[in-house]
């Protein structure tokens, strides 16, 4: 709720900013990503901003998937410190670190507001929405959780186009989208279920058959159709990597091929992503890193 005086959030409860997750343990959960964050071979200047902006859309993950306590108003404080980077202060009154360490990128590269709240807004709709209906709804909620980072990442290039932009929804989306079908049990056991309603029921794949230790028949056939659709999504976004050159044009290649390789597999898993979340191979990221990259697409 906002303070009628100082227009900033009320935090619910008492909780503040030094109980949430702090910078080192935002960084570890990289290596598990299904891209490379900031690839050692951008320039040292796009790699830090690269860093800063992953680093603040993890923390809000963070919050949002593990963070002990009252979540809500935990995301509340991080959005109170993330607001006081776009104060005329330029951020010197933020607390956390990772909010901290972003406020120069903020500077630098003139960022909006909107992308790094949708973020937030994307996980207060975790706490309260455990069930999607449809594809349709599950998209309007990747537009929160992930393609504002793609429109960041843009941003950091200065090559943030609509028609860029538009592409990159497609790919990020798509990444999103591996990332659920990836984790169902994962997410299952938390309560969450991102396969659409009328997915589960046009498959016949009950409740049940998402606990189960390995995934069934009904449950493969309706991983197949969801891997399909997100790599179709992913291709039509592809096309953002032609657009671009340089250390622009490696970035997004490794956001496309890191998906590909993430979707290939859950197939080679035969699609049982109930025995654990199929992970592609770094050797498998970097080959179809470079294939992107050679094509455009």
């Amino acid at each position: 709720m906002a303070d009628a005086a100082t227009g900033r959030l009320r935090v619910r409860g008492a909780r503040t900013l030094a109980q949430l997750p702090d910078e080192g343990a935002v960084r570890a959960r990289a290596a598990g990503e299904n891209f490379s964050v900031a690839s050692l071979l951008l320039p040292r200047r796009v790699r830090a901003h690269l860093l800063a902006i992953y680093a603040y859309a993890r923390l809000v993950d963070e919050i949002g998937d593990a963070a002990a306590g009252d979540r809500l108003a935990q995301l509340d404080a991080l959005e109170a410190d993330l607001r006081r980077l776009f104060l005329p202060d330029g951020g010197a009154s933020a607390s956390h670190p990772v909010c901290v360490r972003l406020a120069p990128t903020v500077a630098a590269l003139d960022l909006p507001l909107a992308p790094f709240l949708a973020l937030i807004d994307a996980n207060r709709q975790d706490q309260e929405k455990k069930a999607y209906r449809s594809f349709e709804e599950l998209l309007a909620y990747c537009a929160l959780s992930a393609n504002p980072v793609g429109e960041l990442v843009l941003r950091v290039f200065g090559l943030a186009t609509p028609a860029r932009i538009a592409l990159s929804n497609s790919v990020c989306s798509a990444l999103q989208l591996a990332e659920h079908w990836q984790d169902v049990a994962e997410d299952n056991a938390a309560g969450r279920v991102y396969l659409p309603a009328e997915d589960l029921a046009r498959f016949g794949v009950s409740g049940d058959d998402l606990g189960a230790a390995h995934s069934g028949a009904p449950l493969v056939r309706l991983l197949r159709f969801e891997v399909e659709r997100a790599r179709a999504l992913l291709d039509e976004g592809a096309a953002l990597v032609g657009t671009l050159a340089g250390s622009a044009r490696l970035a997004v290649a490794g956001y496309v091929g890191g998906g590909r390789a993430a979707l290939e597999a859950i197939e080679a898993a035969g699609y049982d992503v109930l025995a654990g979340p199929p992970r592609a191979k770094r050797r498998a990221r970097l080959a179809h890193t470079a294939r992107v990259y050679r094509r455009g697409a």
